[in-house]
């Protein structure tokens, strides 16, 4: 029995059809070719398939399609204007923080979530607890904690600039 869902995906109105069963990851992939979206582990362990929903982060292969109705649905494909990189995709690019780059998508929807705020400045162990969800077999987390540091670091001294030159 197929069901008919409605979604918001990346800021676009979604209507998809599903099965009662469906994983929110495959319609995501093979419904509507957003293969940005991983599949890893199909258990939630691994966090290469995680998506935000209305704004939180969350293990797509553990949702089903039927439970996202009405909601907004972000992946990695919905981040950033076209294909200019945020701040934060800049940042572990040039922290070496994406390595093989399969785990970076869910990386960068989680700490997307983490770096929302924009008085953000997370510590490393923050940085380092929010990506327990996330496994990454190349990079050993350091460089990607480097990332998140150095995203912060420049969104902070370019509102320290941006409050400087309205002064003048």
């Amino acid at each position: 029995m197929v069901m008919k869902i409605s979604l918001q995906v990346n800021g676009a109105p979604a209507d998809v059809e599903a099965e009662p069963n469906e994983l929110l990851v495959e319609t995501l992939r093979d419904g509507l070719g957003l293969t940005g979206t991983k599949v890893g582990c199909d258990t939630g362990q691994c966090g290469t398939c995680v998506v935000q929903l209305d704004g939180k982060s969350v293990k797509s292969c553990l949702l089903l399609t039927a439970q996202a109705e009405g909601s907004e649905v972000t992946t990695i494909e919905g981040v950033g204007e076209g294909r200019e990189l945020t701040d934060l995709q800049e940042a572990l690019r040039a922290e070496h923080g994406t390595q093989c780059g399969f785990c970076t998508p869910g990386m960068v929807m989680s700490l997307s979530e983490l770096v929302a705020d924009e008085n953000a400045a997370p510590s490393e162990p923050e940085i380092r607890e929010w990506l327990t969800g996330n496994l990454c077999r190349c990079t050993g987390y350091h460089s990607v904690v480097r990332g998140v540091q150095r995203a912060c670091a420049m969104r902070t001294a370019d509102t320290a600039a941006a409050a400087t030159a309205a002064k003048e």
